[in-house]
């Protein structure tokens, strides 16, 4: 049983949703995961935009003759539920999610994972960083 996601494969996705499950993101206060999803979308230098209401929309342009490919949107939202087990000692409010692996599957030690829809944010982000990818433009 391991504590950490360090060695899981896809290496890109699991080390996105390990940054991920450290946010506290709790529904109506999810303004750090917003700005982690626009801190990354600036270091690839995508175009990036987010609202008054903290939506984040990135965009990262086609590859090279794939321009006139319809776009495709992958959509996530950066919320969690924030569920304990009574014996549990955790502040969704500033407490990281701690998270178990064991026998190839992840789980949270008392808590909620926060996996919907973490791991759709960690999956846009790792596309996002992908530049082995061919595609059509993608919006996030």
């Amino acid at each position: 049983m391991k504590n950490d996601l360090s060695g899981m494969e896809p290496q890109i996705l699991w080390g996105y949703f390990n940054e991920i499950r450290k946010i506290p993101r709790c529904s109506k206060h999810e303004e750090r995961a917003a700005e982690y999803v626009v801190a990354v979308a600036r270091r690839l230098w995508l175009d990036c935009k987010m609202d008054d209401a903290g939506n984040v929309v990135v965009k990262k342009a086609a590859t090279p003759g794939k321009e006139n490919v319809p776009a495709v949107l992958l959509q996530s939202h950066l919320d969690m539920v924030c569920e304990k087990n009574k014996d549990v000692s955790h502040d969704f409010a500033r407490d990281p999610i701690e998270v178990v692996v064991e026998g190839g599957y992840v789980s949270a030690r008392g808590t909620t994972l926060g996996a919907d829809n973490g791991i759709g944010v960690a999956a846009a982000l790792a596309i996002m960083e992908d530049l082995d990818a061919v595609h059509g433009p993608l919006e996030f």
